[in-house]
């Protein structure tokens, strides 16, 4: 390959998967992080294979558009997954998600436009398709829902509110300004984690094996394994025909089949059995989606991320061995 390309928010669980791939396809990888002197957020990029020759480091705020455009000089192309990750309640929604989450991605999209980069993949999510409770009953969910935002704020689901704004902000700009920008909407990501400390997503299987009964109603469609969804988005930053958004799931399920499978992979653990519907009104799908999968992506199933997920966990001491 031998491109330049810029990946922000490098050091979390999926950017480090999304660095990992692009050294070992020959990539030179920008890579910004919030903190250069914190080990926990270079010590792993440093250590890839490829990190020594074609790896930088780059100290990045959302909110400095200087350090942004340092960063993102000279490349031909970014892959923006920077972002507050939280699905917890937040004191102060417009300062720790909203701002970093739009402000911050229109700055990015500023930098590349000014950059003359070839394409932005826009790392979205299916927070910005569900929850929409006026999405037509029995229909499967596809790329074509977006998030209600009236409810998401009536009900204080700000992660959600923030990432719907944050993509309907890139597509204004790409309409605006003429930039390529495709966006992925990945699942809830799992798998092994390269990073020193664990992220939301993988600390949900951890309570899980540990009988919690979170149902994760307003954020669960299905999941999708880390390594396909650094995998999708360098196939779509690859795939000059690839447009619009793309969700990537590996089937859409609700989370008590993820319990339920869980739960006989592992019958050690104490995982709840879920008696009602976690999801209400979502329709199941047991295929991959068709947008992806067109382009090549073949999917990791649920059971044997389930089995990378607990292994990871492991290795890491996170969670007991039963």
């Amino acid at each position: 390959m031998g491109e330049t390309v810029c990946v922000t928010g490098a050091s979390g669980f999926i950017g480090s998967w999304v660095v990992r791939l692009l050294l070992e396809r020959g990539y030179t990888v920008h890579a910004t992080i919030q903190d250069l002197g914190n080990w926990k957020e270079t010590k792993h990029l440093e250590a890839m294979e490829g990190a020594k020759e074609r790896l930088k480091l780059f100290k990045m705020d959302l909110l400095d558009y200087q350090s942004i455009q340092d960063a993102i000089d000279g490349c031909a192309g970014v892959f923006h997954l920077a972002m507050p990750n939280t699905i917890d309640a937040v004191a102060d929604p417009q300062k720790q998600l909203l701002d970093p989450g739009i402000k911050g991605t229109l700055n990015v999209l500023e930098a590349a436009h000014k950059a003359k980069v070839r394409r932005v993949v826009l790392t979205s999510s299916i927070s910005a398709i569900i929850p929409n409770p006026k999405w037509p009953a029995g229909k499967p969910l596809d790329e074509n829902c977006w998030t209600d935002l009236d409810y998401c704020r009536e009900n204080g689901i700000w992660y959600t509110v923030a990432k719907t704004l944050a993509e309907k902000a890139a597509w204004d700009f790409s309409k605006e300004k003429g930039l390529d920008i495709v966006a992925i909407n990945p699942g809830t990501a799992l798998g092994p984690i390269l990073p020193p400390d664990m992220n939301a997503s993988m600390a949900m299987i951890v309570k899980l094996l540990q009988g919690n009964n979170e149902e994760y109603r307003n954020f669960f469609m299905g999941c999708a394994h880390v390594k396909d969804i650094a995998k999708g988005q360098i196939l779509l930053y690859e795939t000059p025909s690839a447009s619009g958004r793309h969700l990537c799931v590996e089937t859409i399920a609700h989370w008590s089949d993820f319990a339920d499978l869980t739960a006989k992979l592992y019958p050690e653990y104490n995982v709840h059995k879920f008696t009602g519907v976690t999801q209400p009104g979502l329709v199941r799908v047991g295929s991959p989606p068709k947008k992806l999968s067109a382009l090549g992506l073949q999917f990791t199933s649920m059971e044997d991320i389930i089995k990378d997920c607990v292994s990871t966990l492991r290795e890491k001491g996170l969670v007991s061995s039963a």
